[in-house]
């Protein structure tokens, strides 16, 4: 049944001339990203949202870079899976033309996607909160205050609890949403708002791929159940 519905997916990208792909965290999965709350075992004793957040940004610095750098060196070995080059050489190929995502990791880029909105950031881009200015890895994790402004306000470039997506490429992602005629949603549970409502604002045929079905709301055209890289690869095989 799989295979039917992964060569039906084949089609319906032959003849789309405008494919949108929204990833979320269920993309990277497959890349071994460790479980940071496994490798400090006082961290399961903290539910992440209080401390990626802004309030904790401003209240408990201390706390908050020290969360991040332990993400950042769990990251340090970690890297696109087949499935990312599969979406970065789908889009050379002109099959896909742009990709959304919800996750911080920077995998799509580093597979050599060109066009990607990163809608809740990346978390390897460091920047001051205050003045805006870029900084490098290593001036966050050795807790440096930014060399522009002096302030202790250096933080990864992801969207925190507490904050609002990047408007540009938000409205960006929109635009490209209601102009495609193909959206493939792969690896997100659809929970997290507003990036939820994604799906609900396409008006070409939809696909969800996921390893469970929980995208029954949606009206989906077409849903996939199955893990993205191994989905992935076996569509990169249906389009040959």
């Amino acid at each position: 049944m799989t295979t039917t519905k992964i060569k039906a997916l084949a089609e319906l990208m032959k003849y789309s001339s405008n494919t949108v792909v929204l990833t979320g965290a269920g993309m990277d999965t497959e890349s071994n990203i460790p479980d940071f709350r496994s490798q400090q075992g006082w961290w399961k004793n903290i539910d992440p949202r209080t401390v990626a957040n802004i309030d904790a940004f401003f209240k408990d610095y201390s706390l908050f870079q020290e969360f991040y750098s332990i993400r950042l060196s769990l990251l340090e070995n970690c890297k696109p899976h087949k499935g990312h080059y599969v979406l970065a050489d789908l889009m050379k190929k002109g099959l896909i033309q742009r990709i959304a995502t919800q996750n911080v990791s920077g995998f799509h880029r580093m597979a050599g996607a060109d066009e990607v909105f990163e809608l809740h950031g990346n978390i390897r881009k460091i920047r001051c909160n205050s003045c805006d200015a870029d900084a490098s890895l290593e001036a966050f994790i050795e807790k440096q205050n930014c060399k522009y402004c002096g302030e202790q306000a250096l933080r990864p470039g992801v969207v925190l609890f507490g904050e609002m997506l990047p408007t540009e490429e938000w409205n960006q992602t929109l635009m490209e949403i209601e102009q495609c005629d193909l959206l493939i949603v792969m690896g997100t549970s659809l929970e997290v708002y507003p990036v939820n409502q994604i799906p609900l604002m396409a008006k070409g045929k939809t696909v969800y791929i996921n390893n469970e079905d929980i995208g029954k709301d949606y009206g989906f055209d077409l849903t996939i159940i199955g893990k993205a890289k191994e989905v992935l690869e076996e569509l990169y095989d249906a389009l040959d």
